[in-house]
């Protein structure tokens, strides 16, 4: 069976390396991306154009950026929070931001985890690569 990651980044760069790296860990996979997010929020709560989508199958994590158009990463956190279909989805920060205020906000606003994206292919690969083995191998998650 597949597990679902949604992936929510807007730099291409980033997001193509996300991409191919959470493909290459040998878990089976199925990732959805949104590059803002409104088209987050849409894919969780199977509005606009995911109208009609089985919101019963949240993603096993959400990889979410701080920095989006339409909708900041906060406020898609939130949310994702507010609402009884995914307030028990884990959502992981993965930004630019190193800073100490950004990480206390995310983590007041209900993030399981807050990752700085290292500037290095390797580097960045391996933290990704890790990350999703936790998420998908090691933690223990409930559904609601």
């Amino acid at each position: 069976m597949h597990q679902l990651i949604l992936v929510v980044e807007d730099n291409p760069d980033h997001l193509e390396l996300t991409v191919l790296t959470l493909e290459e860990t040998g878990i089976a996979v199925q990732i959805v991306v949104a590059r803002d997010g409104a088209q987050a929020l849409d894919f969780l709560f199977g509005q606009g154009e995911y109208a009609g989508r089985d919101t019963d199958k949240q993603p096993s994590f959400v990889l979410l950026d701080m920095k989006l158009p339409k909708l900041s990463g906060l406020d898609v956190l939130r949310s994702i929070r507010a609402n009884p279909l995914t307030m028990l989805v884990p959502v992981i920060m993965l930004t630019s931001s190193s800073e100490q205020s950004d990480m206390l906000a995310c983590y007041h606003s209900g993030a399981n985890s807050f990752v700085h994206k290292p500037v290095g292919f390797a580097s960045f690969t391996k933290k990704l690569g890790c990350l999703q083995t936790y998420w998908l191998t090691v933690n223990e998650s409930v559904t609601v």
